[in-house]
């Protein structure tokens, strides 16, 4: 097999037109041809940028909203710190640096990272253990999911993590909701409605009665992530901090989207050579958590919370100290917490134990 195209083509040929979230799932984490584990496709010479590479503010106030977590939570020892995708390793060697600044903390944690490419282990063991904070912890390992982290305190980080789970996409027809497929014609992969209604998919609250022609988007995985979060906050303390891309509210919409070398992509196009991504619904991920008893805070804008944190103060402190950067340090700080950057289209949301206080950010 030459290409995961390949790949797709024949199975489609065998086996009829296959869901989104099959595909979006293969492109993404085949064990051979899959996106992710092609190595190293983020910052300037990759596909694209996610905010700890534009500056290291990002991972810094990051990191420092964990450690007053923490130290709400009674300052537990042991704690679970754990990043779900933590791409390069660079979010969490800015955040485990800032932490040196509470006492205590980076001696209290054993750091877990959720990753599921080989490739990218080896660039977040890179990273991290050429750092001198990792060595702080009580333990630094690799894990396939949140099951694999022991039970007890923990703290957990998941920057642009939730948009990469694989979605499948409903279509309001006149006969009822069809799934979206992916199928093949004249070579070329196209979307296609499934044969028969679907007399009962599982749509977030608020969609049901959406107009014909309308999609709407369903990521179980993320419904599931959502309820084992909330299981874990409701077993011991913990706070979950979730920055992503999407929508505060459950809404019809087709929001799948490609990216490569920092330019859109058609999402049908080359399988496995970009980076594939759907908005994320919070409100179905705050609604999984609560059902299990957890707090929901926020959805905020990203640009609102940095500033909340004392981004501009950082910013200034660090232009303060190399006056050589300026320009690049508050270009940054623009593009992070800008209506015009990041900071509304981003947005924040918090998930915490009962009778924590609210997490930073969101008081």
């Amino acid at each position: 097999m030459n290409s995961l195209a390949d790949n797709f083509r024949d199975r489609i040929a065998s086996g009829g037109p296959m869901t989104l979230a099959e595909y979006m799932n293969d492109a993404l984490t085949h064990p051979r041809l899959g996106y992710y584990m092609q190595g190293d496709t983020f910052g300037r010479g990759g596909d694209f940028i996610t905010a700890p590479e534009i500056s290291q503010m990002f991972g810094e106030l990051i990191g420092l909203w964990c450690a007053i977590g923490w130290q709400a939570m009674g300052a537990p020892n042991p704690a679970s710190l754990v990043e779900l995708g933590p791409g390069r390793g660079t979010l969490m060697a800015d955040m485990l640096r800032a932490g040196r600044q509470l006492e205590g903390f980076l001696d209290a944690l054993s750091v877990y990272l959720v990753e599921v490419s080989p490739a990218l282990k080896s660039l977040q063991e890179e990273t991290l253990t050429s750092k001198a904070d990792i060595h702080a912890a009580r333990a630094l390992g690799w894990v396939s999911g949140l099951d694999d982290v022991p039970e007890g305190p923990l703290l957990v980080v998941a920057n642009e993590f939730f948009d990469a789970l694989p979605v499948h996409q409903f279509q309001k027809t006149p006969d009822g909701w069809r799934e979206r497929m992916i199928d093949v014609e004249n070579g070329e992969f196209v979307f296609a409605l499934g044969d028969d209604p679907d007399t009962d998919p599982i749509l977030p609250p608020g969609t049901e009665n959406a107009a014909d022609g309308d999609i709407v988007e369903v990521r179980p995985l993320a419904r599931t992530m959502g309820r084992d979060l909330g299981a874990r906050l409701m077993a011991a303390p913990g706070m979950v901090l979730i920055i992503d891309y999407g929508h505060a509210e459950s809404a019809p919409g087709d929001t799948l989207q490609a990216v490569k070398a920092h330019e859109f992509h058609n999402p049908l196009v080359d399988p496995g050579t970009a980076d594939l991504t759907a908005h994320v619904d919070f409100a179905e991920i705050g609604r999984a958590a609560a059902g299990l008893g957890a707090r929901v805070y926020g959805p905020v804008g990203q640009g609102g919370f940095l500033q909340s944190l004392g981004i501009k103060e950082r910013a200034e402190a660090l232009m303060a100290a190399s006056p050589s950067h300026a320009s690049d340090i508050e270009a940054a700080l623009v593009r992070l917490t800008s209506a015009d950057g990041m900071g509304q289209l981003f947005k924040v949301m918090a998930l915490a134990s009962p009778g924590l206080p609210p997490p930073p950010g969101f008081e």
